[in-house]
């Protein structure tokens, strides 16, 4: 069995924030699976499936993030799981927008999310880093990771979300390589054969200019009776 937890804040009014992505992507999971409905249990909100043949347990967090981690120990102890069943989704500020990198063991970077993880079950799970960027000051980080996607952010941020549910029954059985290629696959597809070719410049529209015959009379008559 394994243990897939988004990390956010519970609440209607954090649902659209850049520190909701982990919440974001397992709701995309469990809608795009087929996962139970969500229900109240280990403080926090989870849904039961498979992906693939694995049995899966999808976990929201209702502690807010800097507790989540009481939340994650409490399911672990419940199924007697170990840290390297675990998978974490949090978003990531070293990451550019609509990056996504699958990570185990390692350290916070200060997320508080994963802090407090750290706290209660130790470093070595398994992390996917859904990346959302720097605001570019430290000073303005906390503003930045509280505030709705913008508007712009929506097409990359869908292809993300599709492409980590794409991919979530590699990540389950633990074959990050192919967990990647689904994302890859929805966040930079590969440019179709069929594309249509550029269009030419206007130098390549001339015609180059047919070689000049600098053949003497006498030459030209013997070439035409060879």
């Amino acid at each position: 069995m394994k243990l897939i937890v988004g990390l956010g804040n519970p609440g209607s009014q954090y649902a659209g924030n850049r520190h909701n992505i982990g919440f974001m992507a397992v709701d995309r999971i469990a809608d795009d699976h087929g996962f139970s409905p969500w229900k109240s249990k280990f403080q926090g909100k989870i849904s039961e499936g498979r992906l693939g043949s694995e049995k899966v347990l999808l976990l929201k967090p209702e502690t807010f993030m800097n507790r989540s981690g009481q939340s994650v120990g409490e399911a672990m102890r419940f199924y007697k799981l170990e840290p390297g069943e675990v998978i974490v989704f949090h978003d990531e500020l070293d990451l550019a927008p609509g990056k996504v990198r699958a990570k185990s063991g390692g350290g916070h970077a200060g997320h508080n999310g994963l802090r407090s993880i750290h706290g209660h079950i130790g470093d070595a799970y398994d992390r996917v880093r859904l990346g959302i960027g720097h605001p570019g000051r430290k000073d303005l980080v906390s503003h930045y990771v509280l505030h709705d996607f913008a508007r712009a952010d929506q097409d990359w941020l869908d292809d993300v979300l599709r492409g980590v549910s794409d991919g979530a029954a590699h990540l389950a059985a633990g074959d990050t390589g192919k967990f990647m290629n689904a994302v890859a696959l929805r966040t930079a597809p590969p440019r179709s054969s069929t594309s249509p070719k550029p269009k030419p410049t206007a130098a390549e529209k001339i015609a180059p200019e047919p070689p000049q015959d600098t053949r003497n009379p006498l030459q030209k008559l013997v070439d035409k009776f060879k």
